[in-house]
């Protein structure tokens, strides 16, 4: 079998499941093509399990003209199975091929259906991203509701003294791109009301010195720390007694799987993904959004009250082996490949 994939995203949580899928369709013995961005730090873990074309396939630049015309040449010479473009750019390149199955993965809300005219089916990662392009946007092609997984194996954690940590205090951890949406700034401001506990954020963005403003203004210096992008957060989120994750707006909430595969309690914002798949005292926490008291408190119920701490990190890892294993999901794609267009 064998499938094309385009991808030009930078750093966030749709690129890491696009190397979690790769590694996964592989070990199923799928031939893969990945067109993505020049130089992403994630590449090596691609390039060793698919081959890998690099463009970014800009307005204005060269690539914008002849990409496409590569990418179908390429398609109508090796007759992939399947192609797969992911987000709207990924989309745009789709070619009018008719050999294989043509599948564009959304991972978040479009506002409009005009990047996926060669499109045979949207792959939602959400039941809610499917019902907002056949409800409001008229979508009358395929959709299938088929979500991302992460690695469930638990790893031994970092060193609390690698962020200048106390071992014994409390340990909340958040990661993301460092985008408004994301609400760092308002987590930041919740740990005030936190008293004795550290903040570990992972992550890097545009926000990055207007979070360190925030830090400043409510005097938590010596209890926030600032980790940078990390390829493997795993060790960091394994060190954290809990994970927090205050999105406005969050399609689905990678981030959160990841807690769970390390057993961490979740608190998290009513956001549109967590809740489809967060149910509030069983496998984590709900705050409304926005909700700066909210977060505080519910940190804080955390903190005190190990017994439902436990029950939450227990609960959210047997959703994530139950619902978002590995082994569900790539077969689903496996299945979408074997139909025809």
């Amino acid at each position: 079998m064998r499938v094309h994939q385009y991808i030009f995203g930078k750093d966030g949580g749709a690129e890491k499941f696009f190397v979690h899928l790769v590694g996964a369709l592989a070990r199923r013995g799928v031939e893969q093509t990945a067109v993505m961005r020049w130089n992403r730090r994630w590449r090596p873990d691609v390039e060793a399990h698919a081959r890998v074309i690099q463009s970014n396939f800009r307005n204005l630049s060269i690539d914008r003209l002849l990409l496409p015309i590569r990418v179908r040449l390429l398609a109508e010479k090796e007759k992939p199975d399947a192609i797969i473009s992911w987000s709207t750019r990924g989309a745009r390149l789709m070619p009018a091929y008719r050999g294989g199955i043509k599948l564009s993965r959304l991972g978040d809300y479009p506002t409009h259906l005009g990047y996926f005219k060669n499109s045979d089916i949207l792959v939602c990662n959400t039941p809610g991203i499917a019902d907002h392009v056949r409800n409001n946007l008229g979508w009358d092609r395929g959709v299938e509701v088929i979500s991302n997984f992460t690695d469930t194996a638990i790893v031994a954690p970092v060193a609390r003294a690698v962020a200048d940590t106390p071992e014994g205090v409390p340990l909340v951890m958040t990661m993301a791109r460092f985008v408004k949406r994301k609400r760092i700034h308002l987590l930041i401001e919740a740990m005030a009301a936190v008293p004795d506990a550290y903040l570990w954020i992972a992550g890097e963005g545009e926000e990055k010195d207007a979070l360190e403003a925030v830090v400043r203004e409510h005097g938590l210096e010596n209890r926030v720390r600032f980790l940078g992008w990390q390829k493997d957060a795993r060790p960091y989120v394994a060190a954290a007694d809990i994970f927090v994750m205050p999105s406005s707006h969050e399609p689905l909430g990678n981030v959160i799987f990841e807690a769970w595969a390390q057993g961490k309690p979740v608190v998290s914002s009513r956001s549109e993904g967590p809740s489809w798949f967060m149910r509030d005292g069983e496998n984590g926490l709900l705050v409304d959004i926005d909700d700066t008291a909210g977060f505080s408190h519910a940190i804080n119920q955390l903190i005190s009250d190990r017994q439902l701490a436990a029950k939450v990190g227990e609960g959210g890892r047997a959703t994530l082996v139950g619902q978002f294993s590995e082994e569900a999901v790539a077969n689903a794609y496996i299945d979408l490949f074997k139909r025809k267009p």
